[in-house]
């Protein structure tokens, strides 16, 4: 038996990095089914092909309402409820300090592009979930960053949309108290296909391409080593789980390699 035997959960973002990896992970835990909001037809047939009927795809723009609530609607239709639903899809802007915008016009694309993906995405598919939640007393649980607490994860406008989503997640766990559960779980650098605003031309980057990003990231944190998508999910997990995490709302879990006590020691001779 795993920590999710039955349960149903929506993911966005779900055909990549940590939502693949939540996903799988979920199915692992004995997930009845999984709905999936994904951005293109590729990524969707890769999830039929991969999962077959114990996924629900939706193909959708997460800054959709529209959407939002057509995969509810499909993940109802194919497994007759809701338990959990995962935000996840986001989009980083690649270091993007205040001096590198060509002009005002560009940070305002930038800043409009990266907060609708990364903020209002994530509470458009809060709205188009959250009815059904209450009915089963289900939970929500967003993808952060290290980015949500500390300076220095991106540049200021990705920075500014991932501690939004703190008072974000703990006004949501305030309002839907006590049918549903809100929390979060905050990575710190992984090994994923991350991209960029397309306002900063950036939209076919991939963040695990970047050359050097995995050293400087294990340099950077105690643990030393630079996560992969799998090292995060056990976190959704236990948040999702009615049994194990009943007592827990508004509650973010830093997944981050020990960012908070940067600074290696010494190594030992």
């Amino acid at each position: 038996m795993g920590w999710l035997d039955n349960d149903v959960a929506l993911i966005t973002g779900a055909n990549s990095g940590i939502g693949l990896a939540v996903l799988r992970r979920f199915l692992q835990e004995g997930a009845k089914g999984v709905g999936a909001l994904v951005r293109s037809d590729q990524g969707a047939d890769a999830l039929r092909q991969e999962f077959g009927n114990r996924v629900a795809v939706t193909v959708g723009d997460v800054r959709s309402a529209s959407a939002n609530e057509e995969a509810v609607a499909a993940t109802l239709n194919a497994f007759g409820k809701l338990d959990t639903l995962v935000g996840n899809a986001g989009v980083w802007d690649y270091f993007a300090s205040l001096r590198k915008f060509a002009d005002g016009q560009q940070l305002a694309d930038t800043f409009r592009e990266v907060f609708e993906v990364n903020v209002m995405g994530y509470l458009l598919a809060a709205h188009a979930a959250a009815p059904v939640l209450r009915e089963t007393r289900g939970s929500m649980i967003f993808t952060l960053s290290n980015s949500s607490f500390y300076a220095g994860g991106g540049g200021p406008v990705y920075v500014a949309s991932k501690h939004a989503c703190v008072g974000m997640i703990r006004q949501l766990a305030y309002e839907l108290a006590p049918d549903v559960r809100v929390n979060g779980v905050a990575p710190g650098g992984t090994a994923t296909p991350l991209k960029g605003p397309e306002s900063l031309g950036k939209h076919d980057a991939r963040l695990s391409e970047i050359p050097g990003f995995s050293d400087a990231v294990a340099d950077a944190v105690p643990l030393g080593f630079m996560a992969k998508p799998e090292d995060h999910t056990g976190h959704y997990v236990l948040l999702a789980s009615r049994t194990n995490s009943c007592a827990t709302t508004a509650n973010i879990i830093q997944s981050d390699g020990g960012w908070e006590v940067r600074g290696r020691p010494p190594r030992k001779a």
